[in-house]
């Protein structure tokens, strides 16, 4: 039986070109707080490095990942394409196709979503935060209220999952509490290092991410996560979960 022919280099290149089509690089995105406004849950200093030092690294290594993955492509180099692909990955995210667009008012395609999680989770994980004075940390109401006591029984319980669920990740990673939009069910899920929600389900939308990565606490929390983990919640913004969720589940 003859062997099939490898597709070429300029054929892969090609073919990546396609997925990437639409990528763009990006910017520190501003956070609608001071830095010091989720005291004492989330000191000022953790704040402007996670947000400043960590995020922008996530971009810069992102964008040049990006520039880089364009000319390996208008080189025909398929070989180096392929390893930029991780770089780009980790740093700018995975798909989560409908919840990047409702974040950023970009048009993306299915294939090229894929590619953007160490910008996408931070800039989830900024929104979902909120000073106490502005709504942080007050429960939520009306539809995503009801569901978080149909599907976990309340919302002491909720945290306590998503609690325990956080402690127990190896390493680094993040807690989600997400709605699966095809089944219309709220879900908790833990992802490593900045995969990307989706890696865990196609139709998983982020409501809540919390980072437990050590640089999140570790100044003000040392290595006691739980101690993190109890407090966050006092500046969660459960008013903006509620939006994404009323958009998956009108």
């Amino acid at each position: 039986m003859a062997l099939r022919a490898l597709p070429s280099g300029k054929t892969l290149a090609r073919f990546y070109q396609q997925q990437i089509r639409g990528l763009q690089t990006f910017t520190l995105p501003d956070l609608a707080y001071d830095y010091g406004a989720l005291e004492p849950a989330i000191s000022g200093e953790i704040m402007q490095l996670h947000h400043q030092k960590h995020h922008q690294t996530y971009i810069t290594n992102y964008n040049k990942a990006l520039e880089q993955l364009h000319d390996a492509i208008a080189k025909g180099d398929a070989s180096a394409v392929v390893k930029l692909q991780s770089a780009i990955k980790f740093n700018g995210g995975g798909s989560i196709f409908g919840f990047y667009i409702y974040l950023y008012p970009i048009t993306l395609s299915p294939c090229n979503a894929s590619i953007f999680a160490g910008h996408v989770n931070h800039s989830i994980f900024w929104k979902n935060l909120a000073p106490p004075r502005e709504g942080g940390g007050e429960p939520p109401h009306g539809s995503l209220g009801w569901a978080i006591d149909q599907h976990f029984g309340s919302m002491e319980k909720l945290i306590a999952k998503m609690n325990a669920e956080g402690a127990a990740v190896q390493g680094s990673g993040w807690v989600w509490l997400a709605v699966d939009k095809e089944l219309k069910r709220l879900v908790v899920e833990t992802t490593a290092n900045q995969d990307p929600l989706v890696t865990k389900g196609a139709s998983l939308v982020p409501l809540v991410g919390i980072d437990v990565w050590e640089h999140a606490y570790y100044l003000q929390y040392k290595n006691v996560r739980p101690d993190y983990l109890k407090n966050i919640w006092k500046v969660i913004n459960w008013k903006f979960a509620s939006e994404v969720y009323a958009k998956e589940c009108p």
